[in-house]
């Protein structure tokens, strides 16, 4: 049984089939191989060419076919970067020369992933395809480190918010409206801004007591979880040398579940 039927057995139905010259946007989760959808991985194992960003394991690129090319177009704040543009370009010339192409993105890709941008061009272009959700770090990655994004008594609401400004954009979000909430943050790429993130939630009105975890290499063998307060957490974070990719809450549903986690 090839790895298609075997996919096909598992889902109890025919797998989506890739045609030439159809692109799927793809996401790949936060990690983990594991949590890999089973459509993803019928992608994989259809796909010609996958276009894949920085934050896909290798794990999961090496379940591509032997023969597919795998193409960078990573993003990193502050490192160097594949402008969107020709991401876009690129995904038009694979698939306007009949290549069945596989966009895969870290997490879900309608979820600060750039997807809906890609969505658009492609549409633009006439060009057929598919969007395959991903588990989005943001809470996939936090249940992994044992802290529920919603627990009753808790929180009725959480936000999932960027901290890292658009370009040509100091800052579009009002973190002192946020900070007036009264409910959990959850920040993806706010690593590079968590000073000044943080000083503004605090000028925002959020007590300096309100603990914060901050979670690296979530779902990965390399998961860290740090456990802090507002006002003191980006020196905990230099102090231990955590880095991104890192999602970060900040509330009450720090700590509902103790010790696990990783």
């Amino acid at each position: 049984m090839n790895r298609l039927a075997a996919l096909e057995a598992a889902m109890g139905r025919a797998a989506p089939v890739l045609e030439p010259g159809h692109v799927w946007l793809a996401g790949a989760g936060p990690g983990d191989p594991g949590m890999l959808t089973l459509d993803v991985l019928a992608g994989l194992a259809q796909a010609e060419v996958v276009v894949h960003d920085d934050l896909v394991d290798p794990r999961i690129l090496a379940m591509a076919p032997a023969t597919a090319e795998l193409r960078f177009v990573g993003k990193r704040g502050g490192r160097p970067s594949t402008p969107q543009a020709a991401i876009l370009g690129l995904l038009a010339e694979l698939a306007l020369a009949g290549r069945r192409v596989l966009r895969l993105k870290g997490g879900d890709p309608f979820v600060f992933g750039r997807g809906g941008e890609e969505a658009l061009a492609l549409a633009a272009a006439g060009i057929p395809h598919r969007i395959l959700p991903g588990l989005t770090a943001g809470l996939a990655g936090l249940a992994a480190a044992g802290i529920p994004a919603t627990h009753r008594g808790v929180n009725q609401a959480v936000v999932l918010a960027t901290g890292h400004a658009a370009e040509g954009a100091e800052d579009a979000l009002d973190w002192t409206a946020l900070a007036r909430l009264g409910q959990p943050l959850l920040l993806y790429m706010a690593m590079r801004r968590l000073e000044a993130v943080t000083a503004a939630l605090l000028r925002g009105g959020l007590p300096p007591g309100t603990p914060v975890a901050v979670v690296t290499e979530a779902t990965r063998p390399g998961q860290r979880k740090l456990v802090s307060t507002l006002a003191e957490v980006a020196e905990a974070v230099r102090g231990a040398g955590l880095d991104a990719p890192a999602i970060i809450a900040i509330g009450g549903i720090v700590g509902v579940l103790g010790g696990s986690g990783r």
